[in-house]
């Protein structure tokens, strides 16, 4: 969010999880949270039927938070930026804008005013299938709250155009004055455990630890001269841009760590072939997952139960993890993997164990000064902590926004790079099961949560079921110009005719062989909720 998470750097949530109690309104989209975030959507479940707030639930699927909304809105996928900008010509139409907050705390308001008027209800109706009279209720619900909170992940950022829609949400925020107070705010749900501790670690490739960008002079010059070392001023590549790179024979080696690409990555085809043609490929690991099975190194790494340091949660909480158990011969913790490993290159990493490596994190990190692992022993903190008197920060812009002044950033809808035509009618999205995580190298080795979702079922609407002559349970093959697998099919009205919905987990229906690798030209990350696909009865 340019104006709010380009001053934080990870797009961070502005709140803590406890604020949302303190919500009237919660507007959630692009995230199913109950599947996803189960601890918080058990709470927005809490606050919706017996605290009286009100939830609003934007997304193309049905998905279970939707029994809990006072209003669902159902747009079709990829078109959030039309509807986000038909919700502010709604609020500033209809005067439901905080003038006071615009005036003392923002700027560039007056462009984004013009170019949302645009957006009349209509307009928005036609791009998206939301009738007007819903976007209109939607609008008054979340521009008259006194306190309301957006929350979203990965069905708002994962598209090519994901960084608008980010900034579409941040006008938002910024047009109602939901920010810098309990119950409001913008609060992006994190995807993986860690994933913040992982950005905030300089785990990005324009930044160092704490977002301090490797394009600014004063901020490499103080990491040469903690390092002792020469530092490039160019940004590197991101985890799609690798691949086509390693394709391309820019890229000789690639070191993976604690990831697997091979199935959560786009377009897997062209990306093994990419894996093919380097010289070298390292996995580190806790399991030997389908990207280390084509690795020509393979480095067993303990678990998060077997060793000690830190993580930050989704809130920006750090906190202590500590051992509870001895790891499996040979695996080591992967502090002690990168330090030995970055001595034999020739540059000596001598860390007495991980509180010396956090050490050094708050001689460099503004946000992490005040954090120490004494501290820690009474719980978590949430960064920015600058100096070991500050209790952290809960809630972030309060009283004034970090950068200054909130940026508003005038954003147009753009239709998705690919549309469905004759040979590819569908929509296909993707997302993940209550019971799975990620790429399954974990909890497919559970054998409670194996028979709770023991394989991929594809959803189609029962009106294309129908027409395909599909029933419940058949086999099919879902064909993308890119590549194809085969599912069995649950019959669902979650989604809507044309769109099919299917989660990544299982590596035997590889769903990413199919989705496109366009990058949003901003964040890099690819298209991976929106791919048109062919649907077809298997009978092989």
């Amino acid at each position: 969010m340019v104006g709010l998470a380009a001053t934080l750097g990870s797009g961070a949530m502005t709140n803590s999880i406890v604020d949302f109690k303190e919500a009237d309104v919660l507007l959630v989209t692009g995230s199913n949270t109950t599947e996803t975030h189960p601890v918080i959507g058990m709470l927005l479940r809490n606050r919706s039927r017996f605290h009286g707030a009100k939830i609003i639930v934007i997304d193309p699927r049905k998905i279970d938070l939707v029994e809990e909304a006072d209003l669902w809105l159902q747009p079709r996928p990829g078109d959030d930026i039309a509807w986000l900008n038909g919700l502010a010509h709604i609020i500033i139409k209809e005067n439901l804008y905080n003038k006071p907050f615009i005036d003392q705390h923002t700027e560039g308001f007056e462009a984004v005013k013009e170019r949302v008027s645009l957006y009349t209800p209509e307009f928005v109706e036609k791009i998206t299938g939301i009738p007007k009279d819903q976007l209109i209720r939607a609008a008054r619900m979340y521009g008259s709250a006194k306190n309301a909170a957006i929350l979203y992940c990965m069905g708002i950022t994962q598209h090519s155009k994901g960084t608008d829609g980010v900034k579409a949400i941040s006008n938002l925020a910024l047009l109602c004055g939901q920010l810098g107070k309990p119950g409001s705010g913008v609060n992006p749900l994190r995807g993986q455990n860690n994933v913040q501790g992982a950005c905030d670690m300089g785990c990005l490739p324009n930044v160092y630890p704490g977002y301090q960008g490797v394009g600014l002079k004063e901020l490499r010059d103080k990491f040469e001269n903690h390092w002792g070392v020469s530092l490039s001023e160019k940004p590197g590549l991101t985890v799609v841009e690798m691949s086509q790179a390693a394709y391309e024979g820019k890229i000789k080696a690639i070191y993976i760590m604690g990831e697997n690409p091979m199935v959560t990555d786009p377009d897997l085809s062209h990306l093994k072939k990419a894996y093919a043609k380097l010289e070298l490929l390292v996995v580190q690991d806790i399991f030997l997952t389908e990207s280390a099975q084509v690795a020509h190194v393979v480095l067993p790494s303990l678990s998060s139960l077997e060793k000690d340091g830190a993580f930050v949660n989704t809130e920006r909480r750090v906190q202590r993890v500590r051992k509870a158990l001895n790891g499996p011969e040979g695996a080591r913790a992967d502090w002690e993997i990168i330090s030995d490993l970055s001595s034999r290159f020739g540059y000596p990493m001598n860390y007495g164990g991980p509180e010396e490596v956090f050490e050094e994190i708050r001689k460099v990190t503004p946000q992490y000064a005040g954090i120490t692992y004494a501290r820690l022993e009474s719980g978590g903190i949430q960064w920015p902590c600058p100096d070991t008197n500050h209790p952290g920060t809960p809630i972030l812009h309060k009283g004034r926004i970090v950068r200054g002044k909130g940026l508003f950033v005038p954003v147009d809808y753009a239709s998705p790079p690919e549309l469905p035509d004759r040979d590819y009618p569908f929509i296909m999205s993707t997302g993940r099961d209550y019971y799975h995580y990620h790429a399954g190298s974990m909890t497919r080795k559970v054998r409670l949560l194996k028979e709770m979702c023991p394989e991929s079922l594809v959803e189609i609407n029962p009106y294309d079921a129908d027409n395909l002559g599909i029933g419940e349970g058949d086999r099919v093959r879902i064909m993308s110009r890119r590549g194809d697998f085969v599912s069995k099919v649950k019959i669902t009205d979650k989604v809507s005719s044309g769109v099919v919905f299917a989660k990544f987990h299982f590596a035997e229906a590889p769903v990413n062989l199919l989705t496109n690798t366009v990058l949003d030209p901003e964040s890099k990350i690819p298209d991976l909720k929106f791919s048109t696909v062919r649907v077809e009865k298997f009978t092989g």
